[in-house]
């Protein structure tokens, strides 16, 4: 091998190693997403599942889809364990406001009334995915099951969550 292209190899060597110092360097100092971030998007991704599990319910109450025992059962277990992790989602830091957020100031202004809704919610909806358990169709025990959660959610809609 001659002399230059020992030197170009050298260098070509050289500047390999450099960049990949640059690109690991760079992408240590590259800024996660804050823990108010990541709160907002759990959050909405916890009430966008809820909500499309819970849907199919006010469906099969209005009679507009058919009534499936499996389809309940697995639908309403899933709303109980989502609503068991809302009590995470909520932390200060991600009292942010809109355009980032659409829960208002007022879940941390009145935190203690707020924190009873939740924990409300949650209890409802471990009796609800109970009833749902014990149902066999579009009972009307299954509609005021229905009912009674959806209730739930339009009270903390109403007070807490931005148009």
């Amino acid at each position: 091998m001659s002399l230059y292209s020992k030197r170009s190899l050298a260098l070509l060597g050289g500047a390999l190693i450099a960049g990949c110092v640059a690109l690991n360097s760079a992408s240590a100092q590259a800024p996660g997403p804050t823990p108010a971030k990541i709160a907002v998007e759990n959050r909405k991704a916890e009430f966008v599942l809820i909500g499309n599990f819970f849907r199919w319910f006010g469906g099969v109450a209005r009679g507009n889809a058919p009534y499936d025992e499996a389809e309940a059962k697995k639908r309403s277990e899933r709303i109980a364990y989502l609503a068991g992790l809302l009590d995470e989602s909520f932390p200060d830091v991600s009292n942010v406001g809109e355009p980032d957020s659409k829960a208002k100031a007022e879940i941390w202004k009145e935190k203690a009334e707020f924190d009873k809704k939740l924990a409300k919610f949650k209890e409802d909806a471990h009796v609800f995915a109970d009833a749902i358990g014990k149902e066999k169709g579009a009972t009307e025990a299954f509609k005021t099951a229905v009912a009674n959660l959806g209730q739930d959610c339009k009270g903390c809609h109403d007070s807490y969550k931005a148009k």
